[in-house]
């Protein structure tokens, strides 16, 4: 995509702190990170969405990001990857975010709205969820 951001990173036209890079995958550092050593992981095959993107794409993107938290030496982290507007994806191309979380002001904050469970309902999804897949 000429217009998407990291696809002019991966081309070179952008210039990155580059952490890794494979024929299918580039890591570099956030540039606005919430916190020390927060790092972007990308297919370089380009897609918005998580199911945008082929199998075979994805196969070093949690490895790497692995490598990346032990590197960083992070002992609590978050890995993080968001898919369209309402869910806070910003950049239309998947990415995965390495989050460092030092301490409880720095890296991810986040909300967990628990809702209340039916476990009829509950069991009733689980078995449509599972005849799609």
């Amino acid at each position: 995509m000429a217009a998407c951001i990291f696809c002019k990173i991966i081309k070179g036209d952008i210039p990155c702190f580059k952490l890794f890079e494979s024929d299918k995958t580039l890591a570099f550092l956030d540039i606005n990170p919430l916190s020390k050593g927060h790092a972007l992981v990308i297919p370089k095959f380009h897609g918005a969405k998580l199911t945008d993107i082929p199998d075979d794409q994805l196969t070093e993107i949690l490895p790497v990001a692995k490598k990346l938290a032990a590197a960083t030496g992070a002992v609590d982290y978050n890995i993080l990857q968001n898919n369209g507007r309402i869910a806070h994806q910003v950049v239309d191309h998947v990415h995965f975010h390495m989050i460092p979380k030092p301490d409880e002001k720095q890296g991810l904050g986040i909300g967990w709205p628990q809702q209340p469970t039916d476990m009829d309902a509950l069991k009733a999804l689980s078995e449509e969820i599972k005849s799609k897949i």
